[in-house]
C-alpha cells in the first residue's frame, strides 16, 4: 500500500498529471479496486489523450468492473491513439483485448 499512499499524497499536494493518474490507476488495479482505478485512468486520458498505456489500462479496469461496452470503447480510443503516435505494439495488444470483448458482447459469443 505504500506506493498507493505516496501517489495519493502527491495528488493531494496538487501534483496532478497524466503519469501520476496512470500510476494511481495501476496501483488501484493491483489492489483489486478497479472502480477506483477507472476514475484515475479516465483522468489520465483526459489530460493526455495520446497516452496509449493509460488507454490500455483503462480498458482493463473497465472490463474488471464488468463495464464491457465501456471497456471496448476505451480500447478503440486507445488503438486510435496508439496508431496515431506509432505505438504499434500497444495497438496490437489492445486489438486483441477488444476482439475478446467483442466476442463476449456478441449474442452466443
Amino acid at each position: 500500500m505504500a506506493a498507493l499512499e505516496t501517489f495519493e499524497n502527491m495528488l493531494a499536494q496538487g501534483r496532478d498529471n497524466a503519469l501520476l493518474r496512470y500510476s494511481l490507476g495501476n496501483e488501484y488495479l493491483k489492489a483489486t479496486r478497479p472502480a477506483e482505478a477507472v476514475v484515475h485512468l479516465r483522468q489520465a486520458v483526459r489530460q493526455d489523450p495520446r497516452y496509449s498505456a493509460a488507454w490500455k489500462l483503462l480498458g482493463r479496469a473497465l472490463a474488471e468492473t464488468g463495464a464491457l461496452a465501456d471497456a471496448l470503447a476505451a480500447y478503440r480510443e486507445g488503438i486510435a491513439a496508439a496508431e496515431a503516435k506509432g505505438d504499434i505494439q500497444a495497438a496490437k495488444e489492445m486489438k486483441v483485448f477488444a476482439r475478446r470483448i467483442e466476442k463476449q458482447l456478441t449474442p452466443g459469443g
